[in-house]
């Protein structure tokens, strides 16, 4: 069965959390050549970081540490811009 403790797990904590989700946020803005303000990209690397632990769990890949979580967060956020961004269209 899959179990994911995902921010306790990694030893991120709830700032961390917050930094690399920033930061996700900000390069899947810039990938995906979109222009948000600081709060959208928090909540976009946030739900990306959740999005791309899941999908990564599923292939079976585990990133640990900043730079792990700051891959995995940054994919989980570009998916979901392009996944709304299919919404938007349709």
């Amino acid at each position: 069965m899959f179990h994911h403790h995902y921010y306790s797990h990694h030893h991120i904590g709830l700032i961390g959390a917050i930094i690399i989700g920033v930061a996700a946020g900000w390069i899947a803005e810039k990938v995906m050549n979109r222009d948000h303000g600081l709060l959208t990209n928090l909540i976009v690397g946030l739900v990306g970081s959740l999005l791309g632990a899941f999908v990564m769990g599923i292939i079976g890949f585990h990133a640990y540490g900043w730079i792990g979580t700051l891959i995995t967060s940054t994919i989980g956020a570009i998916l979901l811009l392009w996944l709304l961004g299919l919404i938007k269209r349709g």
